[in-house]
C-alpha cells in the first residue's frame, strides 16, 4: 500500500489549464478536427479519439509506404539512377 501511495504522490498533476491547451493544439494540428469548443469534456474525448484515429492511419499509411518502397527496391538495380534517387531520400 505504502508503494502505491508513493506512485500516486509522484505523479505529476496536470492542471485544467493544460488540458485545454492540449486539446487546442490537437485541434490546430490535425485536419479532420472541428474547431467546436462545446462540450468540453464530450469534445476532450471526441478529439483524443480522432487524435488516437489519426495516429492508426497514419502508421497504417508509413506501413504501406514501407511495403511499396521494399516492393520498388527489389525490382530495380542496385546501381541505378532510381536506386540512387530511394537512397537520397532515405537519408
Amino acid at each position: 500500500m505504502s508503494s502505491r501511495r508513493r506512485r500516486e504522490s509522484s505523479r505529476t498533476n496536470i492542471s485544467e489549464e493544460q488540458i485545454t491547451q492540449l486539446l487546442s493544439t490537437l485541434r490546430q494540428l490535425l485536419p479532420e478536427i472541428p474547431h467546436s469548443h462545446s462540450h468540453k469534456a464530450s469534445s476532450a474525448a471526441k478529439v483524443l479519439k480522432q487524435t488516437c484515429n489519426y495516429i492508426k492511419t497514419l502508421h497504417r499509411e508509413v506501413d504501406d509506404l514501407s511495403d511499396r518502397l521494399s516492393q520498388l527496391l527489389a525490382t530495380i538495380d542496385a546501381d541505378s539512377a532510381e536506386a540512387a534517387i530511394i537512397r537520397s531520400l532515405l537519408i
